[in-house]
């Protein structure tokens, strides 16, 4: 737990020191060298937390028995842009090196974020506080594969609330089917984000309203047709354990919140902002989703891809406000709320479903080649 605190200061105070570049501006200017030097110890912080863990995750262990079935060219549900890439891996290493395909993931997902973060929030520094005290970065030593789709959706954002045209919308889809090679839930957001990017009048927010009201109704058809699209959850815990509104409680709080802070700057953020009225929109959908959808297993897997953009709508937000008084008073709400997340982040991480606590590394141990029970 300490550890993470530690991480998490150092690289909130570096990513506090990284400054916007003025429109023109050379790339060798020294805004863009220490800026590149920030981005870069940051990086490498993050990515050799990742990479250095041993056993940390929810589903480190059963990475580690697919990877082998994926070498062995065995049966897997997994996608084949991941089945390319650990063969791959494994292949060029010699060995079953699964730490070597945590390290590469572990890069490609901090990496992803960090350029979404640079192209799209107006405040870096603030953007990377609700990362790291959200538990969005510590939440993506599970799943590797979701996490990294994850950073891919809400980087391909930057496309979907760019000027309508044809080349911005051709790369948003490639975006988003490059990444349903390594996790198909992204497939979702097509529609999704597609749908939020438009300018709700009272007529769409009544369908959008009806479409929740139709999906908590048809929820056996739907779970169905779900069951169809990942037939490995069929027969598992997921699906025998009763769900309810009340697990996604805090999401959904959450949700509200930053709502609410929409609408008491709407007219100086929100209104005039493409990106910011997209960000909000989804976060609606968010609420509804959590609310009409809570009895579909893991419907987070849905909302991450709504509400992850909480970490760049804050941040625009409350940096279009003009009063700097109120600002000022927005960001220190921000924090500390932020801070109380984060506490009940460290607190609840050792519980099953997240188990990114305690935090063990492989260096520590005489033997780094570990067999496959150890990890379970």
């Amino acid at each position: 737990m300490i550890l993470y605190i530690i991480v998490a200061a150092l690289t909130i105070v570096l990513a506090c020191q990284v400054r916007p570049i003025a429109y023109g501006e050379s790339r060798y200017s020294r805004n863009n060298i220490v800026n590149f030097a920030l981005l870069a110890s940051i990086f490498l912080i993050l990515t050799a937390l990742a990479a250095l863990r041993r056993g940390v995750g929810n589903d480190y262990g059963n990475y580690v028995v697919t990877c082998h079935e994926i070498f062995v060219k065995a049966f897997v549900v997994t996608e084949p842009g991941f089945n390319f890439i650990v063969r791959l891996l494994y292949t060029l290493s010699g060995s079953e090196n699964y730490l070597l395909m945590f390290g590469v993931f572990g890069a490609a997902i901090v990496a992803m974020y960090l350029k979404a973060f640079k192209d799209q929030s107006d405040c870096f520094g603030l953007t990377f506080f609700l990362f790291m005290t959200l538990g969005i970065y510590f939440r993506s030593f599970n799943t590797v594969r979701y996490y990294l789709v994850l950073a891919m959706a809400l980087y391909s954002l930057k496309f979907v609330t760019a000027a309508i045209d044809w080349q911005n919308l051709v790369k948003f889809i490639a975006i988003i089917l490059f990444a349903s090679l390594f996790h198909k839930s992204v497939l979702v957001v097509i529609p999704m984000y597609l749908l939020a990017r438009c300018n709700w009048n009272k007529w769409l927010i009544g369908v959008v309203a009806v479409a929740g009201a139709v999906v908590f109704i048809l929820n056996t058809r739907l779970m169905d047709i779900a069951l169809k699209l990942y037939p490995s959850y069929r027969n598992t815990d997921y699906i025998e354990e009763a769900h309810s509104v009340l697990e996604n409680a805090p999401i959904i709080l959450r949700c509200i919140l930053v709502i609410i802070l929409c609408m008491v700057c709407y007219k100086e953020a929100v209104k005039d902002r493409v990106d910011n009225r997209t960000f909000l929109n989804l976060n609606i959908m968010a609420v509804l989703l959590y609310l009409c959808c809570f009895w579909l297993p893991l419907v987070t897997r849905i909302g991450y891809y709504l509400i992850t953009t909480q970490v760049l709508l804050v941040p625009n937000v409350i940096m279009a406000v003009k009063d700097a008084q109120k600002r000022k008073r927005l960001i220190a709400i921000v924090l500390v709320v932020g801070i109380i997340y984060f506490a009940y982040f460290l607190v609840t991480a050792s519980s099953d479903g997240v188990r990114v606590l305690p935090y063990k590394s492989w260096l520590f141990y005489e033997h780094r080649w570990l067999d496959q029970r150890d990890l379970s």
